[in-house]
Order: C-alpha cells, then sequence, then structure tokens
C-alpha cells in the first residue's frame, strides 16, 4: 500500500511549517485565487466530488489544491514529474483534512506510477492532470471508475496533444477542457513563464550567464517562442528549429536564424527543447557539438534529449556541479546535461517553477473549469473540449481588477453590428 508522504519524512512537522511558510508566500501574490477562495468557501461548489490530481507539488500548485478543498472536494494529489516536488509543500497538503498528498520527490517509475493508482484508488469524480498521466492510466487500468467521473482538466501542451490522439482514436471515454490552450494560459504561462522559468534556472543551475552566446531553441510554439523573446532580451544570439513551416517562417519573420538542429549542433553554446516530441536531440548532433555546451529541456517528458544515445557516446559522466552532469566524450568533450533532461525550470536542484503571477492566470483557470465540470460536467460528451470563453474572460477580469486596470466594452450597438452578417459598405 502506497503510503503518504507523511508518512515517510523523518520530521514531518518541520516540513509541513516550511511548507506552508512558501505557500503563503504564493498566495500573497494571486490574486485570482484569493478572489476564486473566497467564492468556492461560500458557495462550495465541489461539494460531494472527489479530485485526483496528478500535478508539479510546489507552493503555487498548492494554492490552487487547498481552493478546491475548500470548495468541498476531498482532494488526492500525487507528482507528475519525479523532480518537481517540494516535499515541505507536499506535507502541508497533507496536513489539511480534505487533502491527502503521495508526492515524494526523486522516487523511481514504479513509486511514481504506484502513487498515480493511490491517488486512483480514492475514486475520483473529476481528474486535474499536467501530462495526461492520470487520465491514461484509468482508461488503461480502471476503466470501471470511468462511468462515475464527470470529466477532467489537462493543464499542459504535451498532455493536450495525448489527449487530441486518444480522442481522434475514439478511446477518450469523458470529457476533458484543454485548459492549456485558453488564452490566458497559453499566452501567459507558455510565453512568459516558461521563457523566464527556463532561462532563470538554467543560469542558476550553471552560474553562466546568456550573453554572446548562442541559444538554440527547439520549436517554436508557444514555449519556444517565449525562451527564444527572452533569450534574445539578455543579449544571446538565438537559433530556431522547426519541423513546422509556418512556425520556421514566424521565427525567421522576428528575426532569428532559423536552421535544422544538425547544422545548430555545430554553432549552439546552450540547447533548450519546448517540443513535447521525442528525440529533438540525438546522436547526430551530439557528435557535432562543441566542448561545454548546455543541454536543457522545457518540454514536458526527458524524451527531448536523447540520453540514451549520450550515455552510449561517453566514456565518462559525473557531476560538474548539483544539477548538472557532465558526459566526457572519447575526444574529451564534455556536453552538460541539466536537470537529467527533464523540465529544467521545474526537476533543477533550485528550482521554482514559473513565476507565481503567470501561474495565477493558469490556475485560476484550472479553478472555474473544475467548478463548470462540477456543475455541468455532465452535459459534455466524452472528448476534448475547450473552455468555455466566459470562464477565460472571468478570469481575466479578476486580474484587471486586482491590477487596477480599467477597459472598455462594447456598446449594444457594436455588438449588433459585430454579430451581424448584412452589414456592408
Amino acid at each position: 500500500m502506497t503510503r503518504t508522504i507523511t508518512e515517510r519524512l523523518a520530521d514531518p512537522e518541520a516540513e509541513r511549517e516550511e511548507g506552508r511558510r512558501k505557500m503563503d508566500w504564493a498566495m500573497q501574490h494571486m490574486p485570482i485565487l484569493q478572489a476564486l477562495s473566497e467564492e468556492f468557501s461560500a458557495d462550495k461548489p465541489l461539494d460531494g466530488h472527489t479530485v485526483g490530481m496528478a500535478m508539479h507539488v510546489e507552493a503555487k500548485t498548492a494554492t490552487l489544491v487547498e481552493l478546491l478543498a475548500e470548495g468541498g472536494a476531498e482532494v488526492a494529489i500525487t507528482g507528475c514529474n519525479p523532480l518537481s516536488t517540494h516535499d515541505d509543500v507536499s506535507a502541508a497538503l497533507d496536513s489539511h483534512e480534505r487533502i491527502t498528498s503521495y508526492a515524494e520527490r526523486g522516487v523511481d517509475d514504479d513509486t511514481y506510477y504506484a502513487a498515480i493508482e493511490a491517488v486512483i484508488g480514492h475514486e475520483p469524480t473529476i481528474t486535474v492532470d499536467d501530462g495526461m498521466d492520470m487520465v491514461a492510466a484509468i482508461h488503461q487500468d480502471y476503466p470501471d471508475l470511468i462511468d462515475s467521473i464527470v470529466g477532467g482538466c489537462e493543464e499542459t501542451t504535451t498532455g493536450v496533444h495525448r489527449l487530441r490522439a486518444m480522442d481522434d482514436d475514439g478511446e477518450l471515454r469523458y470529457p476533458v477542457f484543454a485548459v492549456n490552450d485558453t488564452p490566458m494560459k497559453r499566452l501567459f504561462d507558455n510565453v512568459h513563464g516558461t521563457g523566464e522559468a527556463a532561462l532563470s534556472n538554467i543560469a542558476m543551475t550553471t552560474n553562466l550567464s546568456f550573453a554572446g552566446k548562442t541559444v538554440v531553441v527547439a520549436g517554436y510554439g508557444d514555449c519556444g517562442r517565449g525562451v527564444a523573446k527572452k533569450a534574445k532580451g539578455q543579449n544571446a544570439h538565438v537559433v530556431v528549429t522547426e519541423v513546422d513551416p509556418n512556425r520556421a517562417l514566424e521565427a525567421h519573420m522576428e528575426g532569428y536564424d532559423v536552421m535544422p538542429m544538425r547544422d545548430a549542433a555545430e554553432v549552439g553554446d546552450v540547447f533548450i527543447t519546448t517540443t513535447g516530441n521525442r528525440d529533438v536531440i540525438t546522436r547526430e548532433h551530439f557528435e557535432r557539438m562543441n566542448d561545454g555546451v548546455l543541454l536543457a529541456n522545457a518540454g514536458h517528458f526527458d524524451v527531448e534529449v536523447n540520453l540514451d544515445h549520450l550515455s552510449d557516446m561517453a566514456v565518462d559522466r559525473y557531476e560538474a556541479r548539483d544539477g548538472v552532469e557532465a558526459y566526457e566524450l572519447d575526444d574529451g568533450r564534455r556536453l552538460n546535461v541539466l536537470a537529467e533532461g527533464r523540465l529544467v525550470n521545474l526537476a533543477a536542484p533550485i528550482a521554482l517553477g514559473h513565476p507565481v503571477e503567470v501561474m495565477d492566470q493558469s490556475f485560476g483557470v484550472q479553478a472555474v473549469a473544475v467548478r463548470e465540470l462540477a456543475e455541468r460536467g455532465r452535459e459534455y460528451a466524452p472528448g476534448v473540449h475547450d473552455v468555455p470563453d466566459d470562464l477565460d474572460r472571468e478570469v481575466a477580469e479578476i486580474k484587471l481588477a486586482a491590477e487596477g486596470v480599467e477597459f472598455d466594452s462594447l456598446s449594444e450597438a457594436q455588438e449588433e453590428y459585430m454579430d451581424s452578417w448584412d452589414h456592408g459598405t
């Protein structure tokens, strides 16, 4: 039987206090969740529901978890990445009377998936995923639970891609909101959050500057766009690699050099993958790289940089500094992998994830999407669904009000004009 984090810690009380300190700091800077917390605590929209979660368990996520519990839900949570959990935050969550946390940092694959199964054992009626591991496990191993699940939410690009593939195959048997695809998530979390967090954690982990270096960004989706923009802002020379002609052209028109990874491998100093796909950097690229390059992943799973290929090529491996493993090749070149090829902004030793303000927006959308499922989940057919636009706007309006920003609204005449097809010249 999988034990909770509290049962696995030597001094859970001390861990809880430190976790609570981190969570309190985060909540001070999350006005959207503050506003929703008041509403959820008063209205209890999730009363009677059990929410099963697989997320990055750190301070910002914890504010969402507590919000759902205060809204009336029973919540069970574990991690969605073996290196992104903060044990002290996990312990603080586990002390809440309506929350059970199984998340622990640094577990092996068997323990990681056992914790997901432990969460599923709570028989969730709503799932909240980051990467789709929980949805996949339910469909593959616990299909009898599906009829009692009203719906789910998916946080990240990789998870939405997996869900859409599952939906296309006719295998997704309950409705899931693609939270990742909302403007409040995609345009802020993916662009600014990933850009800032990836670069800041690479800098803190290595104590190196980006100025004057060539930074190779693999993928020019929202995450890659953010990484490229932020690297350019730190006076790096930016190269983009892409497989999509439209995105490659967009990167070119934004002023970046665009080339195949085979060519970029010869000129890059820092490589950051953001594709969500596998084998983006492989043996043929390692063979061309210069001594001392940095290899980091800002996608989701640890498959973008092929470490099996690199291990086969290496004659020696050693820890160059905390969070940096050097692979020495037979010609003396050293290629440095950050955070074991996992999410560098969450899995590096001192990583704290995206900025608090950015995650306030993303988790605000998660909260209202969970509320929508609790209230109207049975109205949605199985499959991937966009989050209703009025929910995304609700979160945006809360944020603008908190920032003291006023904005215009359409008049009745303008609304009628925009909704009509018969206004000609």
